[in-house]
């Protein structure tokens, strides 16, 4: 299950977008939201999303919730689609 709720929280483009965004490091939820033109509580709904892929993880300090990237999660990704390349690429040479 938690391939399947990766693949869908990176299925969405805003989603995709508050991943880019912390690439540059952890941001505030407000921060976030105001680079959108939707409405606070849809931001919210994705970043809850892509908190449940593990995806990205929060921090709460004093009034503020602040989003960092997971980067650990990333990685696996990465390796694994890295991993179906290499094995496209072998069948192919065969």
């Amino acid at each position: 299950m938690g391939l399947q709720n990766t693949m869908r929280a990176l299925s969405d483009p805003i989603r995709r977008e508050i991943l880019n965004l912390l690439k540059g490091g952890r941001m505030a939820a407000g921060d976030i939201v105001d680079r959108f033109e939707v409405t606070g509580a849809s931001i919210s709904r994705h970043l809850s999303v892509l908190k449940e892929a593990d995806l990205i993880r929060d921090k709460r300090e004093g009034k503020h919730i602040y989003y960092e990237l997971n980067a650990s999660v990333l990685e696996e990704i990465l390796l694994w689609i890295a991993d179906l390349k290499g094995d496209e690429q072998h069948e192919q040479k065969q």
